[in-house]
C-alpha cells in the first residue's frame, strides 16, 4: 500500500521508519519531511493543510492511506475534507473528524466531554471577553495554584500555573485582553491545581473498541531537575515504572472505556490515536488534556517498543477488525533525549551543520525533528533537532546510552538533559 505521512517531527521519523518495517509498505511519501524521513521514503514539499495539494498528490500518487502526524491537519478537518470528496473518499484517513479532533482543539469541548461521560478531571470554569469581570472575580476565591489554559491550540505552550492572584490575573488578562496565545486563548479554562505525576497513555481506536500502546512519560522543562521554561518536550521513557497493572486497569476502566464509549454514544467518528494525559493523583487517575494523535516525543519510545507491524493495525482500525488484534511490547525500556537548538524555547538560530549522527542498530535510533539535509550535509532546522533514543534492560542503562551519544553528536549551540527520567533512575 502506498502511504502518505503529514508532518516533519521526531515523531514523524518514528512512524516513518515503524511503517517503513511493514511488509505491507509500498511507496511511503512524508510531507513535508526531514532528514530523517528521507531515509525512509520520499518526502514531498507540501504543507500539512494545504488540503488542495494533498488532494492532488492523493489522487496522482495511488495513495492507500494518509496518516497526519500532528493534530493542525485534524484539528482543521482533514477528515471530513477526504469524505466530503467523491474523488478521495476511497482513501482512509487515519484520525478524527474534525469534531473528534476539538477533544484537543478545545479545552472546553473536551471539559464537558468529560463532565458528560463521568470521566475523572480537575474542576474547572471557562471565561471570556463576556465574562471577564466574573473570571476576575473567581479567580480571587481560587485556591493557589491556579491552572490557566488557553482553550485553543498554542504549540503545547497555552498553559500557566500561576502561584499568585496578582500573576493570575495578570495572566488572564494578557490571555484574553491582550492575545497572548491569539485566537488560541479567547476563551480560558481555569482549573483546580492537581498534585501528582503525570504520564501518557495511548490508545488506538475505530470509535467503538480500542487497543491500548505501551505508555510514556515526557519532560517538558528546558532545565535539569524539571526548571526553566516549558518546551515541547526534551525527552521521555517508557514504559513508566508506577504504570503497573492495578494503575493501569484504574486508567482503563476510568479512563479510557469511558472514553471510547462516550465517542460512540455520541456518534463522534474518530479511527486513529487517543492521547490521555494524565496525571497519577495517590493512585488515582485524573485527565489532564486529550490529544487526538501521538505525542512527541513520547512516539520516539513508543514506537520502537511496539513490536506489532504498524500498517496491520493501521489497517485493522480502518477496515473494523481491531478487536482481532493483541499488542506486543518489548519487555526492554526505552529513553529518548532531545538534542534541541540553544535558546529553545525561545528565539534560536537554524542552519548549523550537524556532526556524529551514529547509524540505527537494534538498541538505538537517533530521530530526526527539526533537521534537513542540503547535499552531503545535515543543518538543524527547528528548535528540537534530534530525538536519541536507546533500548536497555533497565531505564539507567537506556538513559545512559541516549546520553552518552548526545555527548558524542555535535552541533553550534547543542542543549539537552541529562536527567531524563530522573524519578525512577
Amino acid at each position: 500500500m502506498n502511504i502518505l505521512l503529514l508532518g516533519s517531527g521526531g515523531r514523524e521519523h518514528a512512524l516513518a521508519l515503524k511503517m517503513s518495517q511493514s511488509t505491507l509498505c509500498g511507496q511511503l511519501f512524508i510531507a513535508p519531511g526531514n532528514a530523517g524521513t528521507a531515509q525512509c521514503g520520499t518526502n514531498v514539499n507540501m504543507g500539512v493543510s494545504e488540503f488542495d495539494k494533498i488532494k492532488t498528490f492523493c489522487l496522482d500518487n495511488a495513495i492507500d492511506l494518509v496518516l497526519p502526524g500532528s493534530e493542525e491537519a485534524l484539528v482543521n478537518g482533514i477528515y471530513d475534507f477526504f469524505q466530503k470528496d467523491e474523488l478521495l473518499q476511497h482513501i482512509p484517513v487515519l484520525g478524527p473528524s474534525k469534531e473528534g479532533a476539538q477533544l484537543e482543539g478545545s479545552k472546553a469541548y473536551a471539559k464537558l466531554f468529560m463532565q458528560r461521560n463521568n470521566i475523572p478531571t480537575a474542576a474547572y470554569r471557562e471565561f471570556s471577553e463576556k465574562n471577564y469581570e466574573e473570571g476576575l472575580a473567581y479567580l480571587q476565591q481560587h485556591s493557589l495554584p491556579i491552572v490557566l489554559k488557553a482553550d485553543g491550540l498554542a504549540a503545547g505552550k497555552g498553559v500557566v500555573i500561576a502561584t499568585s492572584y496578582e500573576e493570575a490575573a495578570e495572566e488572564f488578562e494578557q490571555m484574553i485582553k491582550s492575545a497572548k496565545f491569539g485566537d488560541a486563548s479567547k476563551t480560558v479554562v481555569v482549573e483546580q491545581f492537581l498534585t501528582g505525576i503525570e504520564l501518557s497513555v495511548f490508545a488506538i481506536t475505530d470509535g467503538h473498541t480500542y487497543k491500548i500502546l505501551p505508555e510514556a512519560k515526557d519532560y517538558k522543562r528546558i532545565g535539569e531537575g524539571d526548571l526553566g521554561l516549558n518546551t515541547g518536550g526534551m525527552g521521555a521513557v517508557s514504559p513508566v515504572p508506577f504504570a503497573d497493572a492495578a494503575f493501569m486497569k484504574k486508567v482503563e476502566d476510568e479512563v479510557i472505556r469511558p472514553t471510547i464509549a462516550g465517542l460512540s454514544r455520541e456518534g463522534i467518528v474518530y479511527h486513529g490515536f487517543v492521547f490521555f494525559g494524565l496525571i497519577n493523583v495517590e493512585g488515582s487517575p485524573f485527565v489532564i488534556e486529550y490529544n487526538c494523535r501521538m505525542g512527541d516525543p513520547e512516539t520516539e519510545v513508543v514506537m520502537p517498543r511496539l513490536k506489532n507491524d504498524a500498517l496491520e493495525l493501521f489497517t485493522a482500525v480502518m477496515t473494523g477488525k481491531l478487536s482481532g488484534q493483541t499488542i506486543y511490547a518489548d519487555e526492554r525500556a526505552a529513553a529518548t533525549v532531545m538534542l534541541v537548538s540553544k535558546g529553545y524555547p525561545e528565539a534560536y538560530e537554524k542552519n548549523k551543520v550537524i556532526h556524529g549522527i551514529p547509524a540505527p542498530t537494534r538498541d538505538q535510533i537517533v530521530f530526526h525533528a527539526g533537521t534537513r539535509q542540503e547535499g552531503d550535509e545535515v543543518l538543524t532546522n527547528g528548535g528540537r533537532v534530534l530525538a536519541i533514543t536507546s533500548l536497555a534492560s533497565d531505564l539507567s542503562m537506556a538513559l545512559a546510552h541516549s546520553v552518552q551519544t548526545a555527548e558524542q553528536i555535535a552541533f553550534d549551540g547543542k542543549v539537552y538533559r541529562r536527567d531524563i527520567g530522573y524519578e525512577f533512575v
